[in-house]
């Protein structure tokens, strides 16, 4: 009996060893494997041409898609895009649903509120779009027209700061993105589009004739990348990678790309 019960507590002592060494080789296994780089979500508009849009092949192409992608190579970071509601933007920011919004948004007094900004890259303003034989010719001829602009759009909040020239239109109509307002100016269902430059300037030498520009606007603005207010690591980050991006010419290069121009400030 002793014999037996000796034979069987060396079988379980020689399973906990062979145990135990398979756990070590696991370890130094899992030791060795090299960690997968950080994910930085962007949430975006994916109908915003030229920042962030679908091509033909429904692939996201656009300058700001280009300045990401270059900004995550050089932090070594994997970059995911992630079309929101830009309605909801600051919602979807703070929710940590994105940790980033980069697309075309601009710096206010009242989104610094929630938001915190890189520097500056690039100028824009909020211009007006007619068709070539509409007799609007000045922001005084909005009275009494129907006028679009993208909902939650800084065009909207460029239209209030004039409020004599807002509440004279007969209708403000609201719309989820830019593109679906300039088919309805062409389709004669607005008076009008008031839209960021980049925006209207890049859609209008697609559809060149068609549109035309009034020379008076609803004023500057810039554009930033925008984060969470305690995500400042990520911010510094990604603003000294776009200082030497500037720095080196690549930004110029892609800012070249998409306006034939250097459009960065």
């Amino acid at each position: 009996m002793k014999k037996i019960f000796t034979s069987i507590l060396l079988v379980v002592m020689s399973g906990l060893l062979l145990t135990g060494c398979g756990s070590t080789s696991t370890s130094g296994t899992a030791a060795n494997t090299p960690a997968a780089p950080p994910k930085i979500i962007i949430g975006l508009d994916d109908n915003f041409p030229p920042m962030g849009f679908r091509d033909e092949q429904n692939k996201l192409v656009g300058f700001d898609i280009d300045l990401v992608t270059e900004a995550a190579k050089r932090l070594n970071m994997e970059v995911e895009f992630r079309p929101i509601d830009w309605n909801s933007k600051e919602v979807e920011l703070n929710g940590k649903k994105v940790d980033a919004l980069w697309n075309g948004l601009t710096i206010t007094e009242e989104r610094k509120k929630n938001i915190a900004f890189t520097q500056p890259y690039m100028a824009n303003k909020q211009i007006i779009v007619v068709l070539p034989d509409s007799k609007v010719k000045t922001k005084a001829d909005l009275a009494g027209k129907v006028v679009g602009a993208q909902d939650g759009s800084t065009s909207v909040d460029a239209m209030a700061k004039e409020p004599d020239v807002k509440n004279s239109f007969k209708e403000l109509k609201l719309y989820g993105d830019n593109v679906a307002a300039l088919i309805d100016l062409k389709a004669g269902r607005l008076d009008a589009v008031v839209v960021d430059e980049i925006v209207g300037r890049y859609y209008m030498t697609k559809k060149p004739g068609e549109y035309t520009l009034l020379t008076e606007n609803f004023g500057t603005e810039d554009y930033g990348v925008g984060f969470r207010k305690d995500d400042t690591e990520l911010l510094n980050k990604v603003q000294k990678a776009l200082d030497e991006m500037k720095a080196d010419g690549t930004s110029t290069k892609i800012s070249e790309k998409w306006f034939n121009a250097n459009v960065l400030k």
